[in-house]
């Protein structure tokens, strides 16, 4: 018996060697793009850039100007990350391969799960910083103005709406993003009509573009009392914040501006008078409103960052040379226009129509695990494969 004993545990560090060896040839084949991934991110300029940046910070008077001293230290902030996010690649790598050496030098196999687990880590970090070098657009590192409106269809579309208004706060709070409220229209019973959020972080809108279009839902509804299964949309608004483009310009003339009592979640405390603010732009039917702050005039500052971003993302996607030629749209909020469908029933399932990616874990989705549709979209837009409706 111990003979069989000795045999077996012989025979399992044996094939535990194999797999170190196995692995230390496959960190070798990861070596190469991982420099590769150095010079898709543009480290080199990054750090100059840093450097730059730092020099500046310690000259006299940076804080004379706040605003600039401010975005200087955001562009800071995101340069330190790109570059020690890498550096803790490669340093995983070097801690991987020295382990693979010294357990193979050693005959060690206790630390194998470590090793794997470390290996996937790092894949799974490289594949996220290879979809950053595919965020490109002028506006890809901006924040993100997300937009949700109710289609057809009462409570059971506004309940839909608010289900989607969650799942992208739950996917901001994943990342790490803050987000605020700027317009929140209450639904009739249950649910939102519409409502606006900005989603701050690095990237945000180069992510998010990819939830730009209409989104279906299927299940059997809870405001049905036959318990019969319902389809609702909804439609998902994605613009860049513009702080500043001297190619957004937005005559006065051109607005119409309404004031009303503010409602519903971000303006409990603030309805005492007709502080929020609605703006209609004329030549495009444009319309965007402000409930967050206590007084109009800062709530028309809103509406005019809103404004001026939806005027941008339609200018860089219909590749317009003047803002002048931006023509009112609205896109029908209904069947065989949806981006993507979520089944809850008779199966469940979340699928891009535009991709072809999908997750059965429907509840994990509505959480905010929305990082496979968007790696997805990015890498079609990237190669231009897309899935044929």
């Amino acid at each position: 018996m111990y003979n069989v004993f000795t045999y077996d545990l012989y025979k399992k560090v044996v094939a535990n060697m194999i797999e170190f060896e196995e692995h230390k040839v496959k960190l070798n084949d990861l070596k190469p793009r991982l420099d590769d991934l150095a010079q898709s991110l543009g480290l080199e300029a990054a750090r100059n850039e840093l450097e730059r940046l730092h020099a500046e910070a310690a000259a006299p008077g940076f804080w004379d100007n706040l605003e600039r001293s401010q975005k200087a230290l955001q562009l800071t902030r995101q340069l330190e990350n790109k570059i020690g996010s890498y550096e803790k690649m490669q340093l995983e790598w070097e801690d991987l391969y020295t382990l693979c050496e010294m357990a193979l030098e050693e005959g060690d196999d206790s630390m194998l799960g470590e090793l794997t687990d470390g290996f996937a880590k790092l894949e799974a970090d490289m594949e996220a910083a290879r979809l950053q070098t595919l965020l490109t657009g002028e506006y890809d590192a901006n924040n993100a103005i997300l937009s949700f409106h109710a289609g057809a269809g009462g409570t059971e579309a506004q309940d839909w709406c608010e289900m989607l208004y969650r799942m992208y706060t739950r996917w901001a709070e994943r990342h790490g993003f803050s987000y605020t409220i700027m317009n929140y229209l209450e639904g009739d019973e249950a649910g939102l009509k519409s409502a606006d959020i900005m989603i701050e972080g690095e990237n945000a809108y180069g992510f998010l573009k990819s939830e730009n279009g209409v989104h279906r839902l299927v299940r059997i509804s809870p405001f049905d009392s036959s318990a019969r299964r319902q389809t609702s949309f909804s439609a998902v608004e994605v613009t860049p914040e513009i702080n500043d483009d001297s190619e957004i310009e937005i005559r006065p003339e051109d607005i119409e501006m309404q004031v009303y009592r503010s409602s519903g979640a971000g303006g409990q405390h603030i309805n005492k008078t007709s502080s929020a603010v609605r703006l209609i732009h004329k030549p495009t039917g444009i319309v965007v409103a402000s409930q967050q702050e206590r007084s109009q005039f800062q709530n028309k500052e809103w509406c005019m960052k809103m404004l001026r971003s939806k005027l941008a993302e339609i200018k860089e996607r219909e590749h317009l040379d003047k803002i002048t030629d931006i023509k009112g749209q609205q896109q029908k909020i209904e069947w065989g226009s949806q981006i993507r469908s979520y089944v809850f029933m008779p199966y469940t399932l979340a699928k891009d129509t535009r991709t072809g990616f999908e997750n059965t874990n429907i509840s994990s989705v509505m959480d905010g695990d929305l990082d496979g549709f968007i790696n997805a979209y990015l890498t079609c837009a990237a190669t231009n494969t897309w899935v044929t409706k």
